[in-house]
């Protein structure tokens, strides 16, 4: 099972910043829209912001846009997220994901993604 790699999560005061990393194999990164996704105990899991396998297409969650951005660099085979003004409602473990796609396509459901990382917490004290 092929499983991506995330870092960056942590502990954040409110206002504070993290940028979180997801690297991915490059047979899978060049091919692939990326996303975020996020959990909370006892909810389902859901869209933060996503990226075209290209990187011209982008999409974000209302409660994240002008806060947030997601990138991609094809030399380091990796997506990023930086998340700026976190506010404790940005709690949550975050998910990196890929799906296999078309140039310019993205997705927001997580049932249409292909593959995972494990999860990084992060966590925002008021």
């Amino acid at each position: 099972q092929v499983q991506l790699a995330e870092s960056g999560g942590g502990l954040v005061q409110a206002g504070g910043s993290l940028r979180l990393s997801c690297s991915a194999p490059g047979r899978i990164f060049g091919r692939a829209a990326m996303a975020w996704f996020r959990q909370t105990p006892g909810k389902e899991r859901e869209f933060v912001t996503a990226i075209s396998r290209n990187g011209a297409v982008t999409s974000y969650a209302d409660s994240v846009k002008g806060r947030f951005t997601i990138s991609r660099d094809a030399n380091k085979n990796t997506a990023f997220l930086q998340m700026n003004n976190l506010q404790p409602e940005d709690t949550a473990i975050y998910y990196c994901a890929a799906k296999s796609t078309i140039l310019t396509d993205y997705r927001i459901r997580a049932f249409d993604y292909d593959y995972w990382g494990q999860g990084t917490q992060v966590t925002v004290s008021s």
